[in-house]
Parts: structure tokens; sequence; C-alpha cells
């Protein structure tokens, strides 16, 4: 044999053996089912679990508002650089993003918001917050802390992924629609789809709930300003008596859910502020009142919010007073319902169903709770789900928001196998289905 051809020999033997026996593609359906509890036995082993957990306690330990989680930013910049993971920073001031894959499309996004809440806590525990007026009682460190476990899971097998991974560290979920700035500020670039999971500690551990269409409903905020004109209480003759307006604006906005609502249309509107005046025999110049509302389309909440504006403005003036309606600030805006792709919640059943079987994959009801995942949603196909961490040695699980919230820390692996499995059998189909976007270009940073 002469020496070129021994070398094309080689060549030929290099390109044999570098060639995988069978691809990704050609994956069983017994094999793709075997995805998500692989994961799930991965992320409980010892030293992966111990991790998320340390994880999510030194981010309760140190609870930042929305906006001001730079520590929490940092700690999981940290975690990325050791794992070798790409990421952007800095997105709406601490959000960071991170790419797992090819940095080809489909590009596919995981979300956790960061930030934590003004309360108190009141659980007495080794990791109680250090940060006196913080906590984190809704679960965001954990969110956190599952999303860096699906990250670590999907670096591990990124021969899995058949295009790019998104990964969303998103700050101020709390209100102030931190989604919306990342949004603006470019996250959502190339992503064709989003997944996010929230803890559920009224749900037992293992199971999952969700459902097609709508699932949170949108909220925004209303305040008014009544005036009248003040006095002295034993002569309201002399007097334009703004409480009595604000009363009657009060009794009235009630009637709007009960009598102009389709009952099966839910809508929900309270007003839980009124501030008036600060003695006993002085009728105030003005009074304020506040509240929200909320209904599951954005046709209904525009509606339900015109029909606000003109009962307060209108009933104010038949008491004689003037009304202002102010309806968003900076720290309060308006989130859309959250609604799920009815596609996504098909894969979210099989890939759920696959993992914790089917009697672990529960279908609820919509709630009246509000998220700001549902700006993503408004942007591109969306899928958002519930994950139980019910704490079973407490004698009454304490809901979201409340001082004595407390999660099991033994859903950790369950939150962040899904999260990993989910975008895995999302960009697997997709592959399988073909191209179905043109002119893409690689992120940068890969």
């Amino acid at each position: 044999m002469t020496h070129s051809a021994a070398i094309l020999w080689v060549f030929v033997l290099f390109l044999f053996l570098s060639k995988p026996i069978s691809s990704e593609s050609d994956l069983s359906p017994e094999e793709l089912s075997e995805i998500p509890r692989n994961f799930l036995s991965f992320a409980r082993k010892a030293e992966i679990f111990d991790w998320m957990v340390g994880v999510r306690r030194k981010i309760h330990e140190n609870p930042e508002l929305g906006y001001e989680e730079f520590e929490t930013s940092k700690l999981i910049r940290q975690e990325l650089d050791q794992m070798g993971i790409p990421y952007k920073y800095p997105l709406a001031v601490t959000g960071v993003l991170g790419f797992i894959g090819s940095g080809e499309p489909p590009f596919v996004a995981i979300r956790a918001d960061m930030d934590a809440l003004l309360l108190q806590e009141m659980v007495e525990w080794d990791h109680k917050s250090k940060n006196p007026g913080k906590m984190h009682a809704c679960g965001h460190d954990a969110h956190v802390a599952m999303l860096l476990g699906a990250a670590k899971i999907l670096q591990e097998n990124r021969h899995l992924l058949k295009g790019t991974v998104v990964l969303f560290f998103q700050p101020a979920e709390e209100g102030y629609g931190g989604a919306k700035k990342m949004i603006e500020d470019g996250a959502l670039e190339k992503v064709e789809a989003i997944f996010g999971i929230h803890v559920d500690t009224l749900l037992p551990l293992g199971e999952v709930a969700s459902r097609s269409g709508p699932i949170l409903a949108g909220s925004g905020f209303f305040e008014a300003v009544i005036s009248g004109k003040g006095g002295h209480a034993a002569i309201p003759q002399q007097s334009i008596d703004p409480i009595l307006a604000a009363s009657n604006v009060i009794v009235s906005l009630q009637q709007l859910v009960s009598r102009e609502a389709d009952p099966l249309d839910s809508q929900v509107l309270t007003v839980a502020k009124f501030h008036g005046g600060g003695a006993f025999n002085v009728i105030p110049d003005s009074v304020t009142i506040g509240g929200t509302f909320r209904a599951f389309s954005n046709e209904s909440f525009l509606q339900l919010k015109q029909r606000i504006k003109e009962v307060i403005i209108g009933q104010a003036a038949v008491q004689r007073c003037n009304a202002s309606v102010s309806f968003e600030s900076k720290d309060k805006i308006f989130f859309p319902p959250t609604v799920n792709d009815k596609d996504l919640h098909k894969l979210f059943q099989r890939v759920a169903g696959d993992m914790l079987g089917i009697s672990g994959v529960k279908e609820m009801q919509p709630l009246m709770g509000s998220e700001d995942f549902s700006f993503y949603q408004e942007k591109i196909r969306g899928y958002f789900f519930l994950l139980g961490m019910k704490d079973e040695t407490a004698e009454k699980p304490a809901h979201a928001h409340s001082p004595y919230f407390r999660i099991n820390e033994d859903g950790l692996p369950f939150g962040a196998a899904l999260h990993a499995s989910m975008v895995v059998r999302y960009l697997f189909d997709s592959h399988k289905a073909g191209p179905t976007h043109s002119g893409y270009r690689a992120h940068d940073e890969l």
C-alpha cells in the first residue's frame, strides 16, 4: 500500500468512526420516554441535590427585592462560570441569559425569577432571612436553584440538544414586570418558545398541575382621588362630602362584575384601600381609594378598566364631587393573562407523564393570581405550570406571600429535571419536524 493510499484509508476510517452509530433523531419513542426519568435520577444524586439545596439556601438567606438582586445575580454567574456556560449580563439591571447547545436555531428558553418580597420571615430555621423585612416567600429562590440544576443536566447532556437552550434568570417579577424589561433588552431575540415553573406548597411532592389556555388572570391596579369640600362634621350642608361619594363609588363598582360581566367569564374587582380624613368631627377635602381588577382575557380586562373609570367619575359627580383615576405606575404595571399554548400543553403532558406517571399530572382550574411570565407569552409561545413542593411536616402549609411560607426541598430535583426534559423534547420534536425559520445567525456568545 502506497503512503498516499494509507493516508486516504486512515481519513476514511476516521470519518466512519467519528460518525455516531445512531443520532438523536433516531431515538425510539421508548428511548425518548426514558430521558425524563434519567434526568430525574441524575438530579437526585447526592452531590447534585446537595448542591441545589445549598444554592437555594444561600439565596434564601440573602433575599433581594426587584431590580436589587445583585448578589443573587453574582451567585448565578459564578455557578454558570463553573459549569462552562456562556452568558449575557446585565439585562433588565440584574438579569442573566445563559446559553447551552449548538448556538443555532431553534432557540427555546426556560425561565426563573429571582426577586424576594417585602416581608418579615416568621419561619425559625437555620437559613432564615438575614435581611430584615425581606423574604423569599414565593419560592423564587427555589426557581433559581432548579434552573441552575437544569443547566447542569443540560450541560452534561448537550449532545442531546438539537438547537440552543436559553436560560432566563429574570429580576423583578413581584409587581414590577421584570419580564417586560427583559424583552425590551432583547432577551427574546431568536427564541421561539419558553417554559416556566412555579412552586406550589399545597400540591404534593411528585405532582405537577397545569392546563391549556388561560391559567392565570391578567391583573391591574387603580387609584382614584375623589375631591369635595371639607368642613365641620356638625354642619354637613356646608360641605361636599367625599366620603359619602367614595362609599357610593365602591358599592357601584361591585356591580360591574355581578351585573355586567358574563357569569361564565370570571372577573374580580376588589377595592382594598380607602384613605380619608384623620379626625372624628371633620369632613375631609378628599378621599383616596384603590384596588385591583382581574380577568382571563384582554378584552374583558380592558372593558373592566374602562367601566371602572366611568363609574368612579360618574358616581362622584352624582355627589357633586370631582374624581381623577390612574391605572398604572412605575411599580404597579398591568400583567396580561397567562395563557398556555395548546401544543406545548401536549408536550408537557408527555414529558411530565414519562417522569411522574399519568397520575402525577393534574389538570387544574385557572387561578386569579397573575404572573409576568405572560409578557413572554404575548410575544412567543409559552407554557407555565405548577410543581408540587408540599411540606408534609407542616401542620398547615402556608400559601405563597405568607411569612410562614416554606417549601419541601425534595422537590428541587423534579423541577430541574422537568425544565431540562421539556426543552430536550421540544428541540427533538422541532428537529424532527424540519426547519421552521430562516435567516438566523448563531449567538455571538457561542
